[in-house]
């Protein structure tokens, strides 16, 4: 089949193969290192996918939105974490969830607490969010004292029953290498597990949740951790790639994109595919500052190339991409040709995409 004749505007391709061998690897890493896996939906945002984790036996789920939680739910999956701290004004929403499903949620403040301890009529799993380092959320894992406050006030609630510590070791994907990833996991799994000894005694039952896919594809240290949340791992992109997370090859997705001008005096393509297909992530590809906004490859009959030499994606506007390249490249290519792009970050390509294309001429549809 010629995946080639179903693509008239940017599509995002989807192989299924490297999909799913890559859940199965990640599993396996799970497995090897005794601790459970909960899957971060946020990156493919499907019902769809998600039945491919379901075939190996994944039954809990972590999310980034109360919306996405009612999606996945209305999917029946039942035992699901919403990794973002509680917005009080849904409020309405936790509820209705906690009533039909195990709900974990996040908690970081006593505010939060008294609200879901006031307006909740069910119960709720509660997670207090920890910060190993990324600086955006979550209580210093060292202010032991702010985090017994909290637990004395979940301790007293009637709605909330205590987790453990929920952490994501998001500064992993600003790392510059492989070693930085190691050295920042290793702090984070030390940092947790003095957490976790603290409070034992307490709570002699409480889980240790941390999650980032950089960590999660290349450590095998997870001593003391009870579960892992990794998201973006089931398609990777050319940040992983670059990071060291994944090989070329694991890359699971790519956007298929329609040539429509060149530009002879500056060897420019230009394609039909902008910022609100790929969104305007970019990586730096030298010293100089040369901003990558997306690798090439060859859209073949039902698969894609090998990454492309002589050309990349050098900047997007709102629905054009320019595509800079060496006159070789740029003579194999003629307007109305399809060229495909390796997306920098797959999760915000994704959520702009709204569906893919699989390699099977498949379309599956994401969450609206």
């Amino acid at each position: 089949m010629d995946i080639r004749i179903h693509i008239k505007q940017p599509t995002l391709l989807l192989d299924k193969n490297k999909c799913t061998q890559n859940i199965e690897n990640m599993l396996d890493k799970a497995k090897r290192c005794n601790l459970s896996f909960r899957p971060h939906f946020k990156t493919h945002q499907s019902a769809g996918v998600a039945e491919w984790f379901r075939e190996f036996g994944v039954d809990k789920i972590a999310v980034s939105s109360l919306k996405m939680a009612q999606y996945f739910a209305e999917h029946n999956w039942k035992d699901i974490t919403v990794a973002m701290p509680v917005n009080l004004r849904e409020m309405d929403i936790i509820d209705e969830l906690a009533a039909k499903i195990t709900l974990n949620v996040l908690v970081e403040s006593a505010e939060t607490i008294h609200h879901l301890e006031a307006e909740l009529n069910n119960r709720v799993n509660a997670f207090i969010k920890v910060d190993t380092g990324y600086h955006r959320t979550g209580i210093a894992t060292e202010d032991t004292e702010s985090i017994q406050n909290l637990l004395n006030y979940i301790k007293a609630s009637t709605r909330l029953e205590f987790k453990g510590f929920l952490a994501h070791s998001g500064h992993n994907y600003k790392a510059a290498d492989a070693d930085k990833i190691h050295k920042n996991h290793k702090k984070a799994v030390l940092d947790l597990n003095e957490l976790k000894d603290v409070f034992r005694s307490q709570f002699p039952d409480l889980e240790v949740s941390l999650g980032d896919t950089p960590a999660c594809s290349i450590s095998d240290e997870f001593f003391g951790i009870d579960e892992i949340r990794p998201g973006n791992f089931v398609f990777y992109d050319m940040m992983q790639f670059v990071l060291g997370s994944c090989e070329e090859d694991e890359i699971a997705v790519a956007m298929a994109c329609p040539i429509v001008a060149k530009n002879v005096d500056r060897n420019e393509l230009v394609i039909y595919g902008g910022g609100v297909h790929f969104s305007k992530e970019y990586l730096e590809a030298d010293d100089e500052g040369t901003k990558l906004f997306g690798s090439l490859v060859d859209i073949n009959l039902d698969t894609w190339s090998p990454i492309r030499s002589g050309g990349f994606l050098a900047s997007l506007s709102q629905e054009h991409g320019i595509i800079k390249c060496n006159e070789e490249l740029f003579n194999e290519y003629q307007v109305g040709d399809l060229i495909g792009v390796l997306p920098i970050h797959s999760c915000m390509t994704a959520n702009l995409m709204g569906s893919y294309l699989t390699l099977e001429a498949e379309t599956i549809e994401m969450m609206k």
